[in-house]
């Protein structure tokens, strides 16, 4: 049977390079992002089928529709990775950046979890079989605050907690959805704000690919980011204070 994949924030970075190797790894790919020439011609570039949807997942209701649509086109949906993201630094705290890094972070990405879960319970598998597989990419930066890009740092500490209250509401359901949240570091996309341990897009793909693979619940991109996870949890706020300020 054709499996079948939907990468949110498909056009460059992370979702580029996830929706290649999910692509060699035989799955048919529905692109969405907002730059469709962009999808388009990744599309032609992929060993199997590709669908195209124009998507600014900050028109929520525009985003939830468009996500319907696609995934309806589709042969089938067994995996969807919520990937779309931005991140300002703004010490100036300027209103624009704030609104839009919340908008697209948070609202747009409760917004399309939201809507893949639904889709995945209203079409369940044959008995026996996962209902789906939801994967949301937040970051590392879900641990701690950063006074030079707060609302970034803040939203994706939303999105690990959405995700995690989403896996413990599945459990209590029918529907055998597994969620997985994938927490990357440093990877070399415009959103790269450090050179510390920093990862190609192919590399965090290739890792990601494996967690899904293993339908994990959580994973760290590179695998030794946990560690830095760990470290900060122990390290007092008055160093973090210098450290993040």
């Amino acid at each position: 049977m054709t499996r079948g994949a939907i990468v949110v924030g498909a056009s460059s970075g992370i979702g580029e390079a996830l929706a290649r190797e999910l692509s060699e790894e035989g799955y048919e790919l529905g692109l969405t992002a907002r730059r469709t020439e962009k999808l388009k011609a990744i599309g032609a570039e992929l060993p199997t089928k590709s669908y195209v949807a124009t998507m600014d997942v900050t028109d929520t209701e525009d985003a939830r529709a468009g996500f319907f649509e696609l995934a309806e086109a589709m042969e089938s949906v067994d995996l969807v990775v919520a990937n779309a993201g931005i991140g300002v630094v703004n010490r100036d705290l300027e209103w624009g950046p704030e609104h839009d890094t919340i908008e697209t972070n948070v609202s747009g990405f409760v917004a399309v979890v939201t809507e893949a879960l639904e889709y995945f319970e209203a079409n369940p598998t044959p008995e026996g079989e996962p209902d789906g597989h939801l994967v949301g990419v937040s970051s590392v930066a879900a641990h701690l605050g950063n006074g030079a890009i707060p609302a970034y740092n803040a939203s994706k500490a939303f999105v690990s907690r959405y995700l995690e209250g989403l896996r413990y509401r599945q459990a209590g359901r029918d529907a055998a959805v597994t969620i997985t949240t994938i927490e990357p570091g440093y990877v070399d996309t415009k959103l790269t704000m450090g050179e510390f341990w920093k990862a190609s897009p192919e590399k965090a793909a290739t890792q990601i690919a494996r967690a899904i693979r293993r339908r994990e619940r959580h994973a760290y991109i590179t695998r030794r980011w946990r560690l830095v996870a760990w470290v900060v949890k122990l390290l007092p706020e008055f160093v973090l204070r210098r450290l993040f300020a």
